[in-house]
């Protein structure tokens, strides 16, 4: 199984995403290790990436993923990058349980495995 691409901090999650926008839906699509061997958790939305529609989108699936409100999701840097790093405020273990959760339903859905 591929490492997991968050970390927990003192009031949350940290988050490493690498984002598709106008990928056709609105989705978490599992865990990819990246050629440089970080790894991220790889979401795609519909919304396209202009005035940060794609970013809110972004921030919308994590929440409903996760069981949170939008306002608990902030992206920390790389809003304008494909790869951005994402602070989800809450409790580390649950939030960290429901990823794992997520991230396997994605692989599921598609019919794949962590390499």
């Amino acid at each position: 199984m591929a490492a997991r691409p968050w970390t927990a901090a003192a009031d949350g999650i940290s988050v490493t995403v690498r984002l598709t926008p106008k990928g056709g839906r609105d989705a978490i699509d599992g865990i990819e290790t990246l050629a440089d061997g970080s790894t991220v958790l790889k979401m795609r939305v519909r919304a396209a990436p202009h005035e940060g529609a794609a970013n809110d989108a972004l921030c919308r699936v994590l929440a409903k993923a996760v069981g949170v409100p939008p306002s608990r999701i902030e992206i920390v840097s790389g809003a304008a990058s494909r790869i951005k790093r994402v602070k989800i405020m809450g409790d580390a273990a649950a939030l960290g349980a429901a990823l794992t959760q997520a991230s396997s339903r994605g692989r599921a859905k598609r019919g794949t495995r962590d390499p």
